[in-house]
């Protein structure tokens, strides 16, 4: 179920923030899920620190995910290399990424990323109206408020 939880929501929401390699650098980045594969997916450019920290082979990396609006709150931990899947290209190529890449799917700078997802510690919460619902019955009742599930993947 907690799991089921973390790839509907991360599904819903549009970017995050990446770092890879020795001393990472968090950049915000658009990714793309694929849940079969425990992989997200990231179209980026050359000269990004993603990007360079994975020319030289698979890297450690981390994702963090923090939306309100969607009720997550994710640190994600993988693997992240370069990608020649053309097929997964041509799957998540949108008008978003086309914006950045003046030749297209065949644009020169292009990278195509693998995050290989090994791990993470999410937090799940309801959503504004809850946490007031939540806020206001603690101070009723005095129990402490239900602010959602913390579990790791």
């Amino acid at each position: 179920m907690s799991e089921d939880v973390f790839w509907d929501r991360i599904k819903a929401i549009n970017a995050g923030m990446l770092a890879a390699g020795e001393s990472p650098r968090f950049m915000p980045m658009s990714h793309n899920t694929d849940r079969e594969g425990r992989t997200l997916w990231f179209v980026a450019a050359r000269g990004t620190d993603p990007v360079a920290a994975a020319e030289g082979g698979q890297v450690a990396a981390a994702y963090i995910v923090a939306d309100a609006s969607r009720g997550l709150y994710a640190h994600v931990n993988g693997t992240l290399a370069l990608s020649d899947n053309r097929a997964k290209l041509d799957e998540i190529w949108n008008v978003v990424a086309s914006s950045w890449f003046e030749g297209g799917k065949d644009d020169p700078d292009l990278r195509l990323l693998a995050f290989n997802i090994t791990g993470a510690e999410v937090w799940t919460t309801g959503s504004g109206v809850n946490f007031l619902f939540q806020v206001a019955k603690a101070q009723v009742t005095g129990a402490e408020p239900d602010m959602g599930e913390h579990f790791t993947l």
